[in-house]
């Protein structure tokens, strides 16, 4: 069992930053490739950006490439979402996903756990 817990959201305006974290327990967390998903009122949820489990590969939807930039910390058990130039069309919740030994882009459906998620909304 693996459990995630996202912080760092919050109220921002348009062109604002915001560093989202994630805390994870439980079991070996360099084991895990850890995404970021969004879902915004009424769409499905959606990829945002993904860390390998070996931390040497980054992925991202290309509608944040070059605005948003994901981290891990193994030894703080810790991956990060670092958002710069939001737009109101980043406002969603976001949340924190883990699949062990993965490392390449997720769909929803190749999730082994979830976070509870952390609600960004960015003011135009």
């Amino acid at each position: 069992q693996v459990q995630l817990v996202e912080s760092g959201g919050g109220l921002v305006q348009a062109g604002g930053s915001l560093r989202l974290s994630c805390a994870a327990s439980g079991r070996s967390f360099s084991w895990y490739g850890m995404g970021w998903f969004r879902q915004a009122p009424g769409k499905e949820r959606e990829f945002v950006a993904g860390i390998g489990w070996r931390g040497s590969s980054t992925y991202y939807a290309d509608s944040v490439k070059g605005r948003f930039t994901v981290a891990r910390d193994n030894a703080g058990n810790t991956v990060y979402l670092q958002m710069s130039s939001l737009k109101p069309e980043d406002t969603a919740v976001y949340y924190c996903a883990a699949k062990a030994w993965w490392d390449s882009y997720f769909s929803p459906n190749d999730v082994d756990y979830w976070g509870r998620g952390t609600q960004v909304t960015v003011s135009s």
